[in-house]
């Protein structure tokens, strides 16, 4: 928990999560009620983010072969997640 704050910001910088709004009373005034907060996620962290997590470190251990076929998924899901939400914000 002392780290949380860190980890937040490594897992939105990774593309693992992203920073998004959306505010209804923009669409009022013309405006695109989504804004994506996020920049362009560097997914060359992509791995020694999700590795840092005891969840996928132990499935590395368990099924080595599944993992990294479960970790180019996630990883590719991440990226068509940002260019969704950046279609979304334009």
């Amino acid at each position: 928990m002392n780290n949380a704050m860190t980890e937040m910001k490594k897992a939105v910088e990774c593309g693992y999560w992203h920073l998004y709004r959306f505010d209804p009373r923009r669409k009022d005034a013309g405006e695109n009620p989504f804004m994506l907060d996020s920049k362009e996620p560097d997914l060359g962290k992509f791995r020694d983010f999700i590795m840092g997590e005891v969840r996928y470190n132990a499935l590395t251990r368990q099924n080595p072969e599944m993992a990294q076929e479960l970790f180019a998924k996630c990883a590719s899901d991440a990226q068509d997640r940002w260019e969704t939400y950046r279609k979304l914000a334009e």
